[in-house]
């Protein structure tokens, strides 16, 4: 078991994996995941699961017997998915009930396509809710200007979520919002809010990505000095902004009725640019009553070398102010910055949704 790892854990960061294969499963390499690197949850998407279908025979079988019944694509990859989240919520079952509810999570994403419609979203969502049929289920919904509503009527409802693909501090305030308006309507109904657990996903290293490029195309010292250095400091400040949600008289009055916090979880948490440390965005952004969700290559690399010292969030509020400061004096436009994220998020989640969909109509075809 690793010691960095079981720091990270101390220090109040829940470590969940970004991916899932049906291989992962049946081979017990999620459970072994559990058991010794500390992974408390799973998260996934369209192209993880479009990835998972192009490798290897895990598959096969369902495929035969979709193929067999005559399904559509759509239903068939919906069966499949689901099937695949629903084991893995019954792997993480224990962790779910050891944690009182607060981990065990998988989550699984409404269809992309369905981003900038409200009412196809919360149709979508409350259809992966009956089907999964699991009560450590987080349901994923973008976080688009459309998708408000959907999250709060979701979470009326008493379906659990993880709102995704956030980007800027403007709309991660939306969101709280819009999870705190949820929890308003939902403790009106007479639902326990105990069971309604959600997570904010936000983004990190595509932050980086894009406002890196920016810099490059400056040029100047000073703006080379900035590279990557933003993902880090947008998070920061996000985690600022949840702090004053949780101070306040309404979050207050709903968790007196037994409601959990939205937890910040950072995502995109693989490192993309190779000349930046492997565990940048694990030592980085480590707080209490945090998720980082990691694909597999960076879950190794924190636990074979990553330095966990303690908070590396709170202290560093005025630093991370200080950074955005400074791009914005350099020429960074965050607010274009953050625009041109959220809709490269949506089209590359949809492009991987349309793959998946081509590869289970080719494996339908052949089967």
């Amino acid at each position: 078991m690793s010691e960095n790892l079981k720091r990270l854990t101390d220090a109040g960061v829940s470590i969940w994996l970004d991916d899932i294969s049906r291989e992962r499963l049946r081979t017990g390499n999620l459970a072994t995941l559990i058991r010794e690197k500390y992974v408390s949850g799973v998260t996934s998407n369209p192209t993880i699961f479009a990835s998972a279908l192009s490798k290897g025979d895990a598959y096969d079988a369902q495929i035969r017997d979709l193929a067999v019944r005559g399904v559509t694509v759509e239903e068939a990859v919906r069966a499949i998915t689901t099937f695949d989240i629903r084991w893995a919520a019954d792997v993480l079952r224990p962790v779910y009930d050891s944690t009182q509810g607060v981990d065990g999570r998988v989550s699984i994403e409404v269809d992309p396509r369905l981003a900038r419609r409200t009412d196809a979203t919360i149709a979508e969502a409350r259809a992966l809710w009956w089907l999964v049929d699991r009560p450590n289920l987080h349901v994923k919904i973008p976080a688009t200007v459309e998708g408000l509503p959907a999250i709060t009527q979701a979470l009326s409802e008493g379906i659990s979520v993880n709102v995704t693909l956030i980007f800027s501090l403007e709309r991660y305030r939306q969101v709280m919002d819009a999870w705190l308006a949820g929890l308003e309507q939902a403790k009106a109904n007479g639902l326990n809010l105990s069971g309604i657990e959600s997570v904010a996903s936000f983004f990190v290293s595509r932050v980086d990505t894009e406002i890196d490029a920016r810099l490059d195309k400056i040029g100047t010292p000073e703006a080379l000095e900035l590279k990557g250095k933003a993902g880090v400091a947008n998070a920061r400040l996000a985690y600022a902004a949840f702090e004053e949600v949780v101070s306040s008289p309404r979050w207050q009055a709903l968790r007196a009725a037994g409601a959990h916090p939205q937890r910040p979880l950072w995502a995109s948490t693989g490192v993309k640019n190779p000349d930046y440390p492997d565990t940048l965005y694990v030592e980085q952004l480590v707080t209490a009553g945090v998720v980082n969700t990691m694909p597999e290559k960076t879950l190794d690399s924190a636990a074979d070398h990553a330095k966990i010292s303690g908070d590396t969030i709170r202290p560093f509020y005025q630093q991370a102010w200080d950074v955005m400061a400074s791009l914005k004096q350099t020429g960074i436009d965050y607010d274009d910055v953050v625009r041109v994220l959220e809709e490269e998020g949506v089209q590359k989640f949809e492009t991987s949704w349309n793959e998946l969909l081509e590869t289970v109509d080719a494996e339908l075809r052949k089967a």
